[in-house]
Formats: C-alpha cells, structure tokens, sequence
C-alpha cells in the first residue's frame, strides 16, 4: 500500500479537508499535517512545525503532495502578505532537497500559485490597502500587460496617467516587491524541477484575466519551462483550491499505473469556446489542463471512454457569465437561447442507462451550482445516477474537484474487486458536493444571509455569532435534503452539521 503525505495550501476543508474524502475511496495512504500547524487565514502556518512533521512522515513515503506556498509563506493569504525577503523564501523551498536527501526513492509533486490581483476592492485576504486600491491596482497590471504588446486606446492612456497618481508609491513597491519574491520563487521551483528534486510541479493562476500582472508572470515562467524542456514535468492553468485533489488523482494514476480515458459534452454548443469568469482560456483548454493534470486524457468517444464528463457551461464569457445566486431570469439572454438544459439532462439520463459512468462539471454559473439544471435533475431522479459532482466557486476549483472523483471511481469500477469501503466513500463524497455547491452555495448561504442584520453580523464577520449562524445554516441544509435529496442522501444526513471556518459567509465546512 503507497504512503503519501500531504501539504494542503492551508486549513479550509476544500484543502485540508477534500483530498482526505478523496484518498478514503482509495487503498492509499494519505497522512496530513496536524490541523494545529496550517495557520489561520492571515495567520501564517507554523513552518518550522510542518517541516519536523515532513521529516518524519516523508522517512517512509511514496510520495509528497506539497503546497510550496504553505511552506515558503505560511498559506494563501500569508503569501499575499508576507515581508519575506527572498534569500529565506528561496531557503524554505530549498528544505525539499534535503527530504529528497533523506529518502531518494520519495516522488515529490508540489504545487505554488501565481499571486492573483482581484478586480475589486477589498482586503478580507488581501493587505489592508487593498481595500482602498484593490481595483487601481487591477486596473495597474491590466493596462501595463496590455500596453506592453498593444497600443492603448484614448480612455486607457488616460486611465494609466490616472493610476500613476492615484495608487500611493508606497503601496505600489510593496505591491510589486512581493509579487517579485513570488515569482521568483517560481522560478526556483522550476529549477528544483530541472535538478530532479521536485518530480512534478503545477503553478495555478489564481482569479486571473485575459491582460494583469498574472498573465505577464506566466509568459515569463513558461518561457523558462519551456527552454528547460520541461513542458511533461511543469503545468501552468487556471486554478488554486482544488489541486490537491488533482494531484492526488495524478498520484493514484501513477501508483495503479491507470490513465483513463474521458468523454466530454456540452450543455451549450458555444461552451467548448467561452473563457469562464475569473479566468484567462477558453473553458475547453481547461478542461483539457485538469483532465491531463490529472493523469487523464479527452478521448473522442463515449464508447470506449472511462467516463463522461459532463460540463454544464455558459454560454457567454467573464463578467456575463452568470452568478450561482442570480435568479434565472436575471440571467444574460445567451442563457435562454444558447444552453439546452432539457436536453443535457436527457442526455444525462441516456448514457447512465448504458452503463457509463457520469461526472458533472456544473459551471455555468460561478460560486454554486445552477439550481435550475439541478432541480430538473432531482425531479427525473437523476442524481442517484451520477457518480461524481462539483459546482463550487471558479470554473477550475470545480473541475478539478470533479475530474478527481472521476478518476479514481473510474478506476475501480474497471476492476473485479474493490475495497469494501470505495462506493460508500465515493457516494459520501458525492453527496458532500450536492450538499455544499447546490444547498449551501446556491440557495442556503443567501437565505442565511439575509439574518445578518437582526445577528448584528456582515457577510465577512460572524466571528462573534458564528455558533448562531452555523446552526442557521445546519437548519437550512437539513431543509434543503429533505426537499431535494431525500432519496441520494438516504441516512447520511442524520448528523449533518455546518460551521463556518474563516467566520465569514463565503465557505462551509460540514459533518455528515
């Protein structure tokens, strides 16, 4: 049996919490730091703890699944904050010869972001001054990328003078100085990659766009993996919270030595072509990155596939595309014309009546699952024939999370035997997603919201009423089974139980 440790990139379920459910399915071993060490939003891991831990739990594995981001910063959000100089960033990555030292047969797969620049103005995970320059800064790195290989029109010549004086220098050369270090670091992870020390390397853009500082880093970085050939060991793709799951995947595809095969279909014809909101491709290059990512290929048949993925997309690209919340009449007319929802789902219905096993990539809609498709589905009694499921925040977190699934169900459903506990582990998963991208994300997050008030709480605080509100939300969710999920979720939710783990609204973490 494999051993493998893992590094989430910090302490929320989709990443501590996700790759777990995932490995229980499996015969794998996967062994996680203790949830004391990985930190607390802004609060940085404790480094020097995971490092002892490593050392200890990497003495016998197989494989390591590490965030360089929770190694070299502390997490996430830290790594949008810290004050590092590069001499100690470049130190703490550096720890991975020495754990590939001590155990050279150890395969290491590690993941570190791209620094994203949100389009907004806020600073719940940002520095503080991102709540007053979060957009000029945006609009700083767009107009700089797009300038640099495209003649600016009127209104964007004159918006950058603008940004000169309107962003502070302070704020923007501690901006720049740590998006520098960042992308330095990735760099060094490139190298370590070169040298053999990391086996394989997924840099993420997170929350990126077509023109910003984000694309500019890739270009540079691809252009090094490039000249160091090493296009088959280094990924460059839209995406963040879910490749610990996509990993894990890769990981188990080496270990079983499988790769499967999966179909892909549309719910919109224009759906292979639009790029998802928060994004920078088109939605079929995605999908291609996470399925290859993975240890997964796009075949060209559902005949001979290991699975279909379905993938209910947009229809329109970035800002039109629809929020999970957004009432389906309040939706751009592409959706009433361009998504055949009836016959997606009946499609649905045909391949699972001929055995096929069934993934749904709910996203058309972003943060939440289309509750208009969904209900269609519950009403057909549909979801007890779909295997594996995701509809949570960006277009990459969902599909990553999905295609995992996927993958390693598609592989057991190919063998003779099993382990006893792979389809109750599997199904738990399954449910888990319907419960949080459709019941909470969709529907019971802004019914809860709509509290806030009366609680004396905000959407981004309730810290103080979190008990009151994750008993809110437990409520709801037990409302929401009951009406939608009464037959796929049989006992399981008995013991449901929500809590809110950043103390905010945006992610729930639940017990089933």
């Amino acid at each position: 049996m494999s051993k493998v440790a893992y590094v989430p990139l910090d302490e929320r379920p989709c990443n501590a919490k996700f790759p777990k459910l995932l490995a229980a399915i499996t015969d794998l071993t996967l062994a996680s730091p203790p949830h004391s060490l990985l930190g607390a939003k802004k609060q940085p891991a404790n480094v020097e703890g995971i490092r002892n831990w490593l050392l200890e739990e990497t003495a016998d594995a197989d494989y390591l699944i590490v965030s360089a981001d929770l190694l070299v910063y502390g997490g996430i959000v830290p790594s949008r904050l810290h004050l590092l100089p590069l001499a100690e960033c470049a130190a703490r990555l550096s720890f991975l010869r020495e754990l590939k030292q001590t155990n050279p047969n150890l395969r290491i797969y590690a993941f570190n972001l791209i620094m994203r620049a949100p389009a907004y103005n806020s600073s719940d995970e940002e520095p503080d001054y991102y709540e007053q320059y979060g957009h000029p800064l945006f609009r700083y790195g767009w107009l700089s990328d797009k300038g640099a290989s495209e003649t600016l029109a009127e209104d964007e010549r004159m918006e950058w003078e603008s940004l000169q004086t309107v962003v502070p220098p302070a704020v923007l050369t501690d901006f720049l100085r740590r998006r520098a270090i960042n992308s330095e670091v990735n760099e060094l992870a490139i190298g370590l990659v070169g040298e053999g020390v990391i086996d394989h390397l997924v840099i993420p853009l997170d929350d990126n766009s077509k023109y910003g500082f984000s694309p500019m880093e890739q270009r540079k970085l691809l252009l090094s993996v490039e000249r160091l050939n090493l296009m088959d060991r280094v990924l460059l793709y839209p995406g963040a919270d879910e490749i610990g799951c996509i990993l894990f995947a890769r990981v188990f595809c080496r270990v079983k030595n499988y790769m499967p095969e999966a179909a892909v279909r549309y719910s919109s014809t224009l759906g292979p072509a639009i790029i998802p909101k928060y994004e920078d491709r088109s939605l079929n290059e995605s999908v291609k990155s996470h399925l290859n990512s993975g240890g997964a290929y796009m075949g060209d048949s559902t005949a001979t596939a290991d699975f279909v993925l379905m993938v209910h997309s947009p229809p329109v690209s970035q800002h039109e595309i629809a929020e999970s919340p957004n009432p389906y009449r309040d939706r751009h007319r592409s959706y009433f014309s361009e998504v055949h929802i009836p016959e997606f789902a009946t499609t649905i219905e045909a391949l699972a009546g001929k055995g096929k096993l069934i993934a749904l990539a709910d996203v058309a809609s972003c943060n939440g699952a289309d509750h208009t498709l969904m209900r269609l589905l519950a009403k057909k009694n549909l979801l007890p024939r779909i295997t594996a499921y995701a509809g949570w925040n960006t277009s990459g977190n969902a599909l990553g999370t999905v295609v995992s699934h996927a993958i390693i169900v598609s592989y057991y459903r190919n063998q003779a035997s099993r382990p006893a506990h792979t389809d109750r582990m599997s199904n738990y998963f399954y449910l888990y997603r319907l419960i949080e991208d459709w019941g909470y994300q969709s529907i019971v997050r802004q019914e809860a919201a709509g509290h806030l008030g009366e609680l004396g709480g905000t959407y981004f605080q309730v810290g103080h009423i979190r008990e009151q509100m994750s008993q809110l939300v437990t409520r709801k969710l037990h409302d929401f089974c009951k009406e939608y999920l009464s037959e796929t979720a049989s006992g399981a939710i008995d013991g449901l139980q929500a809590d809110l783990p950043w103390n905010r609204m945006f992610e729930v973490d639940l017990t089933l």
